[in-house]
């Protein structure tokens, strides 16, 4: 009942320290035995090294002692203490009043609990000289006063203790942090608003039972050297005993200690109102305790941390009782739903996806809702993270706009290149990045737009059309298309595409990067064969000639005509040194070559291929550097950050050491457009009949779909709740720049623009956020997405003055970008279930990993469903690979459809696990949920009017049966 009220109140994480009672020589002190923040580390024999953080395993049976202590201990809550002497003699003073311990061991205790604590951070190996002549003289005159005073200490047991003021002066616990707490380093593992618990266990002689005490304080005090590291005191529990005990009260100690961290017994502790509640709350903690079987394990071995530790607050859900079902732990029935039953959280893509029914009312809520975040968007992006982030993004941007550049330019005849590629990849997505509502989204061009800019030049160039004007009218016309969708609310729609249709994009995509990648990394094979028939050994017989034409059939001068620019040049074939030419020029003046080296190319291939899969081997290493073990926490997450950097930085450095003459980036040097008889800007009248005009309005059609498809699915896969974007986004507000940007694309002469997937899923991954202060043992735990607009708007500003880069950008090998692609499209394959699930038809079944969708659904309708998505992905594959790559939105659609059609064919708990349940059946469900109450509430007002002595005798004799029956009624 404490857990479930619902308060303000902020429970501080807790730093918990167990010292135990040892004897150094003739002196008694505490010594540091074990630590928790979130796991176990315990001082290792020898006290020379913590031990690796670790699960504790309590034996059960400490746990029930721990229990009896409490009943019969000292409970002390909200206790006012301001140093450990007046805490320790309030404890006493308790004791002696109820009769728990005689007057006369009032001073023994005080004296034991007051020795002073040594830490693991302060060795005895390495103490001062100082030190060692203090504890001399501190032993000395703790025996002179002794004698004096008629007591003395033999071998281990205590005859007497001195007064009471005497001892307050003899007890050399620090009032204040020494210089060792306050430097030392394990602060960074601890919150700032952290508080400390500690715990004391140990024996003597003179007690004949134990003597227990836990005490929570009003307020959190500093107590000086008591704990490890300057952190305020909260808890303190006390446990002295017999002798001959010593194992079980350090299992005792063990025990409180790791309840002490516990997220919900923390919670206990701090609201606890009596000794009843802490007892309630350690029988919560039973309730929920896994006893290993003692003969089937060993009990040395120390359980690994969990990659990633369950949220409190479903462990809260257990403990309430409500009419859903009973606690953990209580026998019998009417228990909520079983494993089996178990329904998964289902998506949610959230308000800005509702329909609003207002002339453009989505869009006025993205404003309102982005505009606030504005400041924040600019000032987030300066951050060292970012630069890694764009340096990554800005080499994946250029060798993608280069090589759709050059496609282009094959495909329209140079209307469109290069430079035009860079300069509309530079226009449209620094705007973009500047005024959209999710800036993590990078635009570029993509292989359907490229498909239907071939078909579209075509179709004018055989029917006599002006390209460039046809092309201006289908984005204007375009663009007020995608402003009628922004209106009208049309992105709505998108909800209904759950994780089936994103993930086979994605995946298509993902597919796409990689075939690209190989593809091009195979044709560097057949430019640069690699020379198998070459025999070191005769060398000297390799030799190549070029030989003239035969003179017969030339006249002396025969005009051999070549192009350089616009001008044609005669070549008087008999004045030439046919013997010093090159290959190229022998052959492009009609000779030939003669010799067994005339086919010997360097090995390039294989240099090639060793800058390509060195650059995504070293990329994909670094980037799991973080989770090394070697090197500290900041300089393994540096590396991770600027993985690809260095992997670049690298063989770009290799290419440059072997001089070898690789393919290399080929960046344009002048500002100007690709084809000289187009300028900057493409007037919209003039050319073309008036009928063009608006006949363009049927094929903009194909182009909006093309558009509204890749764009807002692409916006679904970076807005997943995965990514834990806490600034909200707006699909509205993008699909308008997107359109926006078509229409100022198309009157510039420059390619069209949508999101990119993958390139925008690795600028997320970039940009990922982990908890810098983590317990010992804990994995950093994934805060968010660095959200904001920096790093998008230098990456396309770089990308603008690349042409003045050209000088620094020709040593880049192509290659090493191609290992860069491959190295995007398997990284945003992970994570993704489709993926996973594809990989389980070649994993025998005790191999497979223990996903959750494994367990309520059976594995042959898992691979029935896999099977459904990788035909679909099949189907894409071959219309993208062929001209019916422009209908490619339309099948985009009909992967929605699919789905809709695998509600006949699978249940709706199968499918609530391996996809999302659609919103009208969610709808439809809550809709005949209400009827089954309705008229479940009209037959029970009937049966109460017929028999209420009955029903009224049967509720109160079993309260849980009537919610029994009626859950029988419903289902």
């Amino acid at each position: 009942y404490i857990l479930s009220e619902d308060d303000d109140m902020h429970t501080p994480t807790l730093f918990t320290e167990m010292d135990t009672l040892q004897r150094e020589g003739d002196e008694l002190e505490w010594k540091e035995t074990a630590r928790w923040v979130k796991f176990e580390e315990k001082v290792e024999e020898g006290g020379e090294r913590w031990s690796k953080p670790h699960v504790s395993t309590l034996s059960l049976h400490s746990l029930f002692e721990l229990r009896t202590c409490l009943q019969t201990g000292t409970v002390l809550l909200d206790l006012e203490g301001y140093s450990l002497p007046q805490i320790i003699d309030d404890i006493i003073e308790r004791q002696v009043e109820e009769g728990m311990i005689p007057l006369e061991l009032r001073e023994k205790i005080s004296f034991v609990l007051l020795r002073k604590h040594r830490h693991q951070t302060k060795k005895p190996i390495h103490r001062s000289l100082a030190d060692m002549g203090k504890s001399s003289s501190s032993t000395s005159e703790l025996l002179g006063l002794n004698c004096c005073n008629g007591y003395a200490l033999h071998g281990s047991k205590f005859f007497g203790v001195p007064g009471h003021t005497q001892s307050r002066s003899m007890n050399n616990i620090a009032e204040t942090p020494s210089p060792d707490q306050l430097k030392n380093k394990f602060m960074k593992k601890i919150p700032r608003d952290a508080e400390a618990s500690n715990v004391l266990v140990g024996e003597v002689d003179f007690l004949n039972k134990p003597f227990v005490a836990f005490v929570r304080l009003a307020q959190a005090t500093t107590l000086g050297g008591l704990t490890e590291v300057p952190v305020p005191t909260r808890f303190l529990f006390i446990l002295l005993g017999p002798q001959g005990k010593a194992k079980s009260y350090n299992e005792i100690g063990r025990a409180i200690a790791t309840l002490m961290v516990d997220d919900l017994f923390s919670d206990v502790a701090y609201k606890a109102r009596d000794r009843e509640d802490l007892i309630a709350g350690i029988d919560e903690f039973l309730d929920e305790v896994i006893v290993l079987p003692p003969g089937e394990w060993d009990p040395k071995i120390r359980i690994e941390p969990p990659k990633k530790v369950p949220s409190a607050d479903k462990r809260k859900s257990v403990f309430s009782l409500n009419e859903v079902g009973q606690m953990n732990g209580a026998a019998g029935g009417g228990g909520g739903l079983s494993e089996d039953e178990e329904m998964p959280e289902q998506h949610e893509l959230g308000e800005e996806l509702a329909f609003t029914g207002r002339f453009c009312g989505g869009l006025y809520l993205d404003i309102k809702r982005k505009l606030p975040w504005l400041p924040s968007d600019l000032y987030e992006g300066f951050h060292i993270q970012s630069i890694s982030a764009v340096l990554f993004i800005y080499l994946g941007c250029i060798t993608n706009a280069i090589t759709f550049g050059g496609l282009l330019g094959d495909a329209t005849d140079n209307y469109q290149g290069v430079m035009e590629s860079f300069l509309g990849t530079a226009l449209a997505g620094s705007v973009f990045c500047l005024f959209s509502g999710q800036p993590l989204i990078i635009l570029s061009s993509t292989g359907p737009i490229l498909i239907f800019e071939k078909l579209l030049y075509e179709f004018s160039k055989n029917n006599g059309i002006d390209y460039m004007e046809l092309r201006l009218w289908i984005g204007i016309h375009s663009c007020l298309q995608c402003l009628i969708l922004v209106a009208s609310d049309a992105s709505y729609i998108i909800k209904y595409m759950t994780r089936f249709t994103e993930e086979g994009f994605s995946s298509l995509i993902s597919f796409i990067f990689i075939s690209d990648a190989i593809k091009k990394m195979v044709s560097t094979f057949k430019y640069y064969p690699i020379n198998t028939d070459f025999k070191p050994d005769y060398v000297t017989t390799y030799k190549c000639e070029c030989l003239a034409p035969d003179p017969g059939e030339f006249t002396p001068w025969t005009e051999f005509v070549w192009r350089t620019g616009t001008s044609y040049l005669p070549l008087n074939v008999t004045a030439l040194d046919w013997s010093q030419l090159s290959k190229k020029e022998c052959l492009k003046y009609g000779g030939s070559l003669v010799g067994k080296s005339c086919k010997f190319v360097p090995d390039l291939a294989l240099m090639s291929f060793i800058l390509f899969f060195g650059t995504y081997s070293m990329t994909v290493s670094l980037k799991k550097f973080k989770f090394s073990r070697y090197f500290p926490t900041k300089l393994r997450k540096l590396i991770s950050d600027f993985s690809i950097f260095m992997s670049i930085m690298t063989f770009v450095g290799l290419d440059m050491l072997m001089g070898l003459k690789t393919p290399k980036l080929i960046v344009p040097t002048e500002f100007k457009p690709t084809r000289s008889d187009r300028g900057w800007l493409v007037m919209p009248f003039g050319k073309n009949p008036w009928w063009v005009y608006l006949a363009s309005f049927v094929p903009a059609l194909l182009v909006t779909i093309l558009i509204f498809m890749d764009q807002q699915i692409s916006a679904v896969i970076v807005n997943r709740k995965e990514n834990k974007l806490k600034k909200g986004c707006g699909y509205h507000l993008d699909l308008f720049w997107v359109g926006v940007l078509m229409a100022a694309c198309s009157f510039l002469g420059l390619p069209w623009y949508v999101a990119a997937t993958v390139i925008s899923i690795a600028h997320i991954d970039s940009l990922k956020m982990e908890s810098e202060s983590s317990a010992p043992g804990e994995q950093p735990q994934f805060l968010g997405v660095r959200e904001q607009r920096i790093t998008g708007i230098l990456v396309f500003v770089l990308t603008g003055v690349s042409i003045f880069l050209a000088p620094i950008l020709k040593f880049i090998p192509m290659p090493v970008l191609y290992g860069v692609f491959l190295y995007m499209g398997v990284a945003s394959l992970s994570g993704i279930q489709f993926w996973d699930r594809i990989k389980l038809y070649l994993m025998p079944s005790k191999h497979q990993p223990d996903f959750a969708y494994l367990r309520h659904v059976p594995l042959r309708r898992v691979h029935l469903f896999t099977l459904i998505q990788i035909t679909c992905l099949a189907v894409l594959w071959v219309l993208k690979s062929t001209f019916l790559a422009i209908i490619f939105p339309v099948m985009i659609l009909g992967l929605m459809v699919v789905r809709k059609m695998l509600d006949m064919v699978f249940s709706q708990h199968d499918l609530a696990w391996l996809d999302d349940l659609l919103p009208e059946k969610e709808k439809k469900k809550d809709e005949d949920k209400k009827k089954r109450k309705e008229k479940e509430k009209d037959k029970k007002k009937a049966k109460e009017d017929d028999s209420e002595d009955e029903v009224r005798n049967v509720s109160l004799c079993c309260p849980l049966l009537e919610y029994w029956i009626l859950n029988w009624c419903l289902l």
